[in-house]
């Protein structure tokens, strides 16, 4: 059980926000994937930008965001199974070494001009693939980085910290590459199109990925003790048994699942906002992903500078409809500045809802089976994602984006008032854990409101 600090050795507010850095293992990694996480937002705006340009189909962009996260979808509940069992500092360096290669074969297709519709759709289920094993294992890792158990939601807020600042900082940047690269060859990229811009900022990626993989090899990890094990299937079986058997995870990871049918493919149909309703570039996507960023950044540090999970449920319900109203917000916008302001709402919204989920959860899962219902959680935040941008797809070509995105943000709104109202029967089952732990005393009185914890 944590026990507080004694007064003598009380951090400052600053001192508190980053208090996951005191450890050398996390601080390694929140550099090493600070970097790499530039990199990987920079690809992703291009890469979008990309499939509108040669297809100039909303649908394609769909099916591009479907086919990556699809396999993830298939991969993950096998993927946690195998991360409760293996090494998970071994397996996250050879995904990320897998990541890089991905980027770089990217690379090359578009830089000597090859690059064809079918290219990025294979490549896309490969990195989904890596992502189905690397998601789970590099979340249930982070309990192995962090010097003290109690800092466990203070680095998995600074993993958002580092997430967001990274999507402030990197589709800006990939804008103007995009912009700037394209201009300069004068129109010569290949397939008749240019596309040089785009090749820079995958090649950019690949090499960001040098940085975090450094970072692993640097680490000292102490070999953890893992359970007897049982056949793959039957810890497959248990450990969803235990997930969806437990009202709180349950709850969490369904409305993860439904935000991500819902409200995450707004991201997919970003090119069509950028061009055919704000009559911008690439540099224009790049701007709105940034203001995104920026939003979902101040939730991240806001986040971090909590000093418990107490009162997280009723802020994950709030943050739902923020993010949902958001969404309507933004499909009635035509005007670049207003856009990007909604999308600075919406992105801390969506990063509150998100990170905070994520926090509660790794706060109440048994750690046994902390690698089994992580892979759920990857398939609440990215299995639904595949359906969400193909349906965003085909809606968007059929009745427009703007009305898609609203759509999902209706329903987005309405998952957050009926989650606050469920949220007395959460705490039911969330107390006994907390008290546990020491969150709070046993005989510390019950709120009124039943959502304060």
């Amino acid at each position: 059980m944590p026990s507080p600090e004694p007064p003598t050795t009380r951090l400052t507010n600053l001192e508190h926000m980053f208090r996951s850095l005191r450890g050398r293992n996390y601080l390694l990694f929140f550099f090493g994937q600070g970097i790499s996480n530039i990199g990987t937002w920079m690809q992703s705006m291009a890469l979008g930008w990309l499939v509108y340009k040669l297809t100039n189909d909303p649908f394609m962009l769909g099916l591009v965001g479907f086919a990556g996260t699809i396999v993830s979808f298939l991969i993950s509940p096998i993927a946690g199974v195998f991360t409760d069992r293996w090494n998970r500092h071994r397996a996250l360096v050879a995904m990320q070494a897998l990541s890089m290669l991905q980027a770089g074969v990217l690379a090359a297709l578009t830089l000597t001009g090859t690059i064809q519709v079918w290219h990025i759709l294979a490549l896309a289920m490969f990195i989904g693939a890596v992502n189905g094993i690397d998601i789970p294992n590099r979340q249930s890792f982070v309990v192995q980085m962090v010097q003290r158990r109690e800092d466990l939601p203070n680095a998995i807020a600074l993993n958002s910290f580092l997430f967001n600042g990274a999507r402030l900082l990197g589709p800006p940047v990939a804008g103007y590459i995009v912009w700037a690269g394209n201009r300069a060859t004068g129109g010569t990229g290949g397939a008749a199109l240019n596309v040089h811009g785009e090749g820079l900022c995958f090649l950019a990626n690949a090499v960001s990925y040098a940085a975090v993989i450094a970072a692993l090899l640097a680490m000292k990890i102490t070999p953890r003790v893992n359970a007897p094990r049982k056949r793959v299937l039957h810890e497959l079986r248990e450990g969803l048994a235990y997930t969806v058997g437990f009202p709180p995870i349950r709850t969490l990871l369904l409305m993860l699942a439904l935000l991500g049918l819902t409200a995450m493919p707004y991201a997919t149909l970003l090119p069509v906002f950028a061009r055919d309703i704000l009559h911008g570039g690439p540099e224009t996507q790049g701007q709105l992903l940034g203001a995104a960023g920026a939003g979902a950044l101040v939730a991240a540090i806001f986040l971090a500078s909590r000093r418990s999970v107490r009162g997280l449920g009723l802020l994950i319900g709030l943050a739902a409809i923020l993010l949902g109203a958001a969404l309507v917000a933004f499909g009635l916008s035509n005007i670049p500045a207003v856009s990007m302001g909604i999308l600075a709402v919406l992105g801390f919204g969506q990063m509150t809802q998100m990170a905070g989920s994520n926090t509660m959860l790794q706060t109440i899962v048994d750690d046994d089976k902390r690698g089994r219902v992580m892979s759920f959680y990857t398939i609440a935040f990215m299995g639904t994602a595949p359906f969400g941008n193909l349906l965003a797809g085909w809606s968007a070509k059929h009745i427009g984006a703007p009305h898609t995105v609203m759509i999902g943000g209706a329903i987005c709104a309405i998952c957050g008032i009926l989650f606050v109202r469920n949220l007395p029967n959460l705490r039911k089952h969330v107390r006994p854990i907390y008290v546990r732990m020491g969150i709070i005393d046993e005989e510390s009185p019950i709120p009124r409101d039943a959502v304060r914890e």
